[in-house]
């Protein structure tokens, strides 16, 4: 039985909206890419991810062309969405906001942090894609400051972090907590000892709940699958780079205003 996609009920509990992290089942990839890849940035046929973002549209009961992505670069940049756009002129960004009805917001990851927010009473949605560097720089933050501008209350946002590379899957060198220098020792804990000697296991997720949990926001709600260890329900960068495959696919997080 395929399970296209995850929701998480801080989310689905609202009215007025429409959100889900989409797994790898259920679509048209075979391969590397099987099946429900949905990156352009992968070697995957582009006929095919165009018809993936359809299926996965399809799934949440709207069009193809109300899907809007951006051009992520592992920054803290978020783009404010209007109207849908073409991918070709796709900006530069992470994270994306909108107060726009039948916008579906998309981001994309293999690893990486989804994260999706709500404000239900104002119309005000927003997608953030955390990799390490955003969730250094604190992308959460910038996305709720963002949805503020469009009206939204921090007090009424409800956050939902999806599937995501989880702490026992996510080894990292002896350097890398030296980027999050600037939380002080608070971020030790989310440095667990690794087997091999000088190495970490980084519990990424646990750091941008632990982000998102101190500004005041309405609701967090963390899932709990690992999408590196779980490789029939998720592409993961992390596992086809351990297992020297020669790409990946994307999975699709999106959330849209259905009034």
């Amino acid at each position: 039985m395929h399970q296209s996609i995850v929701t998480l009920p801080a989310l689905a509990r609202l009215p007025g909206l429409r959100h889900a992290f989409f797994t790898r089942q259920g679509g048209t990839g075979d391969g590397l890419y099987a099946s429900l890849n949905c990156g352009f940035g992968s070697d995957d046929a582009p006929e095919r991810v165009e018809a993936n973002r359809a299926r996965a549209m399809a799934l949440i009961g709207l069009p193809a062309s109300a899907l809007t992505t951006v051009h992520q670069i592992h920054s803290a940049d978020v783009a404010v969405v209007e109207q849908p756009w073409p991918r070709a002129e796709n900006p530069k960004a992470d994270a994306l906001v909108t107060d726009r009805p039948g916008v579906a917001l998309g981001i994309l990851a293999a690893d990486c942090v989804p994260i999706l927010f709500a404000d239900a009473e104002a119309g005000v949605i927003g997608a953030a894609h955390s990799g390490w560097k955003g969730t250094r720089d604190r992308i959460g933050q910038a996305t709720i400051e963002a949805m503020e501008r469009l009206g939204a209350r921090r007090q009424h946002i409800h956050a939902a972090i999806g599937p995501a590379i989880q702490q026992a899957s996510y080894e990292v060198g002896p350097e890398f907590p030296r980027h999050f220098a600037a939380e002080g020792p608070e971020a030790e804990q989310y440095f667990a000892p690794s087997t091999r000697p000088g190495h970490f296991m980084f519990d990424l997720p646990g750091l941008v709940e632990a982000h998102l949990n101190a500004l005041g926001l309405a609701s967090v709600e963390r899932s709990r699958h690992d999408t590196a260890a779980e490789p029939a329900l998720f592409f993961s960068y992390r596992r086809a780079t351990l297992s020297g495959e020669p790409d990946y696919g994307r999975g699709l997080s999106a959330i849209a205003l259905t009034r």
